[in-house]
Formats: C-alpha cells, sequence, structure tokens
C-alpha cells in the first residue's frame, strides 16, 4: 500500500488503505484485520491519550480512596481519649488537598486528551472516505453494472458514520472504561483479597449477558443494514424515473413501492431497538443485584472486623465503579455491533479484486492514435453469450470510422473495448502497437476524448461543464472549442453567456445544447482519439444538424470512432464498419455499402422509414 498522504490545505489526511487488508486462513476463510491495522496505524497516539486519561480520571479512583481515609481517621480517632488530634487533622487537611489537586488536574488533562483523541479520529475517519474514493474510482465498469448506486450511496453514507461511531466508542468509550476497570480492580486487590475475590467471582455474570444476546445483536442490525441500503437504492431509482413516472401518472405507485420498502426498513428498526431495550434491561437489573450484594457482602465483612467501616464506602465505590464500567461496556455492544457491520459492508468494496490495476504498467503517451483489434473475443460475466467474436479490425491514426449495426451487435463494447473499460476474454487490443494490458490506462485516457449518447453535465456553468477536470486551458483554446463545438450561438443569447448555470444534470438546455458541450469538453482536451457513442440518437432534427456540424468540424486531424444510430450522420467517414452479433458483416465507404446492397443497405432503409415515420408523426402533431 501506498504510505503517500493527500493533503488539504494545511491538514494530511492519512492513507487508510491498509486498514481494510484481510488474513485468509487455512480454511480459506477470511478475517478482517481491520483494528489490528487502526491500533498499530495510531499506536503512539493512542497511548499518550490513555496516559493522560489516567490523569484525567484521578478524581474517581482518588476520592473513594480519600473518603474512605477521612472516615477512618474519624474513626479511629473518635475510639481513642484523645479525640481529634493534630495528626488527625493534618491527616484530613492532605486527603482533601490530594482530592482538590486531582479534581483541578482533571480540566487541562481533557482539553490535552480532547486534542489528540480527536485529531486522530477525524483524520482517520477522512482516510477512510477518500480511501473509499480511490477504490470507487479503480473498480471497473462491470462492477458497477452488477452493483446498483443506492447501494453504493448507503454504504459510503451510512456504513462510514457507523464506523466512525464505532472509532469514536472504542476511544471515548471502550479505553477509557477497561482502563479505568483495571485501576478500580487494583486498588481493590491491594486493599483486600476477599473483597476483590467476590468482584471477580460475580462481575463474569454481565458477561454471560452479552454471550445470551449476541447473535440477535447482529442478526437485527445486519437485516436494518441491508433494509436501509434497499431503501437508498429504491429512492435512487425513484428519482432518475420522476419524470417519467409523472409523465404516465405513476406517483402513486412510487409511493406505495417506496412506502413498502420504508415500512420494512422501520420494522427492522423496531427489531434493533426491541433487542436493545431488553439488552439494556436485563444489564440494568443484574448491575442493581449485584451492587446490593456487594454492599451486604462488605458490611458482613466490616461486622466481623475484616475491613474498616470507611473500607465500606471504598469497596462500594469501587464495586459500583467496576460494575458501571462493565455496563457501560455491555451497553456498546449493540453499537459495536452495528459498527462491525459497517467495517463488513465496506470491507466488501475494500476488498473487491474487480479492479484497474496500473502497477508497473507503460506511461508512454499515445502520440499517433492507430488501434488494432487481433481475434478479439469478449463475453459479459456470467452468461455464455460472445457480444464479440474473434474481431480483427485496424483503425490508421487520423482516420474516422463508424460502426453501425442492431440492438446487440457489438457496437458499444467495441467502443469500450478500445477504452479500456472492458478487457477481452481472447485477444489483444493494440494502441500505437502497445498491448492494451500493458498500458498504464490512466496515462492512456488522458489522449482519449468520448461524447457519450446521454450528455453528462452537473449543475454548473457552462464554462465548468466545458473545463471539468482541467487545471490548466487558454481563453484562446476555450473560445475555439466553442466555435468549433458549434456553441456561439448559444452562449451569445445567454446573459451571462458562459457563466450561465446549467441546472441539475443540465436540466436548463435542450438535448442539443448539452450534446454541444459535451463535445466541446471533449474537443478542449485535444484528444488523440475522439469517441461519439450515438451523439445525435435523441436529438429533433435542428438540434441535430447543429451537433452534426459540431461533429464534422471536430473530426479533423485526430482518429475519430463514431457509433451511429442515424445512419444519414456518417457520410463522410473514412470507413463504416457494419456489425452483427459480435461480427463484421460489412466494411467500407458510405457509397460503396450502399451499392453493396447488402446488411447496411437494409438497414439505410429501415433507418429512413423510422424517419419518414417520424416527421409524418411531427407534421401530424403541428
Amino acid at each position: 500500500m501506498s504510505d503517500k498522504k493527500y493533503k488539504r490545505s494545511d491538514r494530511a489526511i492519512p492513507d487508510c488503505d491498509h486498514l481494510f487488508n484481510e488474513d485468509i486462513s487455512k480454511s480459506g476463510k477470511r478475517k478482517s484485520k481491520f483494528f489490528r491495522n487502526l491500533i498499530f496505524m495510531n499506536k503512539w497516539t493512542l497511548l499518550l491519550s490513555t496516559l493522560v486519561y489516567i490523569f484525567q480520571a484521578l478524581p474517581t479512583f482518588v476520592m473513594p480512596i480519600c473518603t474512605s481515609n477521612i472516615i477512618n481517621i474519624v474513626q479511629e480517632a473518635l475510639s481513642t481519649p484523645q479525640g481529634m488530634t493534630d495528626y488527625a487533622w493534618q491527616m484530613i487537611a492532605i486527603n482533601a488537598g490530594v482530592t482538590l489537586f486531582s479534581i483541578l488536574l482533571n480540566i487541562p488533562m481533557t482539553i490535552l486528551r480532547w486534542r489528540l483523541v480527536s485529531k486522530m479520529l477525524r483524520e482517520t475517519s477522512a482516510g477512510i472516505k477518500c480511501s473509499l474514493v480511490r477504490k470507487l474510482q479503480h473498480l471497473s465498469i462491470t462492477y458497477y453494472k452488477n452493483m446498483e448506486s443506492g447501494k453504493i450511496q448507503a454504504k459510503f453514507l451510512k456504513d462510514c458514520d457507523s464506523v466512525d461511531l464505532l472509532l469514536n466508542g472504542i476511544t471515548f468509550t471502550v479505553i477509557p472504561n477497561v482502563v479505568s476497570m483495571i485501576i478500580s480492580a487494583g486498588i481493590a486487590i491491594y486493599k483486600n483479597a476477599w473483597v476483590a475475590l467476590f468482584f471477580v467471582c460475580v462481575i463474569p455474570i454481565n458477561v454471560i449477558l452479552v454471550y445470551v444476546f449476541r447473535k440477535k445483536i447482529r442478526a437485527t442490525n445486519r437485516a436494518f443494514r441491508l433494509a436501509n441500503e434497499s431503501v437508498s437504492t429504491r429512492l435512487t431509482n425513484m428519482l432518475d424515473m420522476l419524470v417519467l413516472s409523472k409523465a404516465h401518472g405513476l406517483e402513486q405507485v412510487e409511493i406505495n413501492d417506496v412506502t413498502k420498502r420504508i415500512n420494512e426498513l422501520e420494522g427492522s428498526g423496531r427489531a434493533v431497538d426491541k433487542v436493545s431495550a431488553a439488552f439494556g434491561s436485563a444489564v440494568w437489573v443484574v448491575s442493581a443485584l449485584l451492587s446490593m450484594s456487594c454492599l451486604v457482602f462488605c458490611a458482613v465483612l466490616a461486622a466481623f472486623k475484616i475491613i474498616q467501616i470507611g473500607d465500606v464506602v471504598l469497596f462500594q465505590s469501587m464495586f459500583v465503579s467496576i460494575t458501571g464500567y462493565i455496563t457501560v461496556l455491555i451497553n456498546m455492544a449493540p453499537q459495536i455491533s452495528v459498527g462491525l457491520e459497517g467495517v463488513n459492508s465496506l470491507n466488501e468494496i475494500m476488498n473487491n479484486q474487480d479492479i484497474e490495476s496500473n502497477l508497473n504498467k507503460t506511461t508512454e503517451q499515445v502520440v499517433k492514435g492507430d488501434i488494432r483489434f487481433e481475434h478479439v473475443t469478449y463475453a459479459y460475466p456470467g452468461t455464455e453469450q460472445r457480444v464479440i467474436d474473434n474481431f480483427n479490425f485496424e483503425i490508421k491514426a487520423g482516420e474516422c470510422v463508424a460502426f453501425v449495426g442492431s440492438s446487440g451487435s457489438g457496437k458499444s463494447t467495441t467502443v469500450n473495448l478500445i477504452i479500456g473499460l472492458l478487457k477481452p476474454l481472447v485477444g489483444h487490443v493494440y494502441i500505437d502497437g502497445i498491448d492494451l494490458n500493458e498500458l498504464n490506462l490512466t496515462e492512456y485516457r488522458h489522449n482519449i476524448s468520448v461524447v457519450p449518447q446521454n450528455s453528462i453535465l452537473f449543475a454548473g456553468s457552462i464554462k465548468e461543464n466545458i473545463t471539468f477536470g482541467l487545471s490548466h486551458y487558454s481563453e484562446e483554446d476555450l473560445n475555439e472549442v466553442i466555435k468549433e463545438a458549434n456553441l456561439d450561438d448559444l452562449v451569445n443569447d445567454l446573459p451571462k453567456g458562459l457563466n450561465t448555470v446549467v441546472g441539475e444534470k443540465g436540466d436548463k438546455l435542450s438535448g442539443g445544447q448539452k450534446q454541444r458541450i459535451s463535445i466541446a469538453r471533449a474537443l478542449i482536451r485535444k484528444p488523440k482519439i475522439l469517441i461519439l457513442d450515438e451523439a445525435t440518437s435523441a436529438l429533433d432534427n435542428i438540434s441535430e444538424y447543429k451537433v452534426q456540424k459540431a461533429i464534422d468540424n471536430s473530426t479533423k486531424n485526430k482518429t475519430t470512432i463514431i457509433v451511429a444510430h442515424r445512419l444519414s450522420t456518417i457520410r463522410h467517414a473514412d470507413k463504416i464498419v457494419v456489425m452483427d452479433k459480435g461480427h463484421i458483416a460489412e466494411v467500407g465507404t458510405y457509397r460503396e455499402l450502399l451499392a453493396k446492397k447488402g446488411l447496411f443497405y437494409e438497414l439505410k432503409r429501415l433507418n429512413e422509414i423510422n424517419e419518414e415515420g417520424e416527421n409524418n408523426e411531427l407534421n401530424q402533431a403541428i
């Protein structure tokens, strides 16, 4: 793992990838090393903060001892003829002074410990989130095809919060209570072995409660997490389908479906609350009974003069403290269970091996744009259907090549293989003579620009959308791509020009306007390879004309790959590849393929019939 630290202003965020490393047992079972790695990463801070806590918590230990001492001093003095001597008063003053000092020491120690622990927890929390983001960026496209986005959001938001609460609970509750319990037990052992033995015999009863409830706590928390992920996923789908559901009057159907899942979540939540309530009640009753038994036991010892009267107060205080610490630790069980479930959930992402690895791969920049497919075969995971089968083809640098074919013929898969989003099951894809598997994909993709079928814009200005991800560009470059993308009229007509905010997902713009912004975004990167994936398929005739003009401007002096739906838009392509069931059916220019009267001719004829039908419907509507 990398030791690199990611900086934000003057704060360093640690690399937390290694926290999610796992051990594999001989039986093949995976075992998380999260807590072991977490403790090792923060060992010095944890050690120092624990030492500081001992001084912070001194009043807890000092006050019962001093109180016991004062009671015993007074008892002994009053049982003698001399009564309260100067020495007795002096000892009372010393005990009072020690108590006062320990109380006042609490203020600076609390502040110091807060600074140590807060820095550690905040940095670790930020590091975990950054590690998760990096992992999500490195996972392959097939992972996202199999994982609903709502689940990923639930894991990032809720499970990260659960882990944060777990880390806070361990640092602020578990460690202090364990340390306090050990110190209190040590004091009891030092003062009287019989009372210490009583403590040892009765306190483990609390531990039995954890064993009794642990499976139920774990099961209910897991069910609650899965129900929460289900609601998050369905809510994401509902928002994505909002326009469609309103257009078809399906609001109530959506409300009913989401409400059903929320009810299931509410039921899972009530199950968690029920188990937690029963567990908490049982812990309290047992603790109260044990506290009463300790008082009676110490009173008996005092009656037989085995211990002093003041020691009854000391031992009772120690026992109440110890049982209190144990009670707090036991009551942490549900929160720990939730946190562990969160760790397991994040482990599902962090230990997923479906990633793009660029380690020790060629970082040579692509300078030409030659592309060659050599016996390439591809099938999506879990299926035997070959989307691409023994595919051989070569694209020369600077050529404009269009891929056409019916739905499912392999056009988009071919493009994804060129981008490196998919890897061939058999065969190789070569870029400038270098196997794509040997290239650093991140560096390689700096030379590629993609204009997808559905324009992807975010809620910023036109300028911010065009220059997305670029730290350096000139105003001359920006003005040039605006002209090439045929955006002049849009920019000039808007009051704020390039600074106009496009709205969520660009909803304030038309489809054609959004697509031309996508083209401008692609061009400003000055790519060696430009990919246009059905860039005009969903546009009206006027928008298509403007976008097509932008495409014609953008294909000069670069390798251009076009996935086309409307065949009239690829008249000027150097080559047209007609795909059919993962194979190349025909290759040629627009005129050559029409002259063959083969599959391309049939596709063109069907395309014209569809376009004529669309125009007739439009005329009837007018």
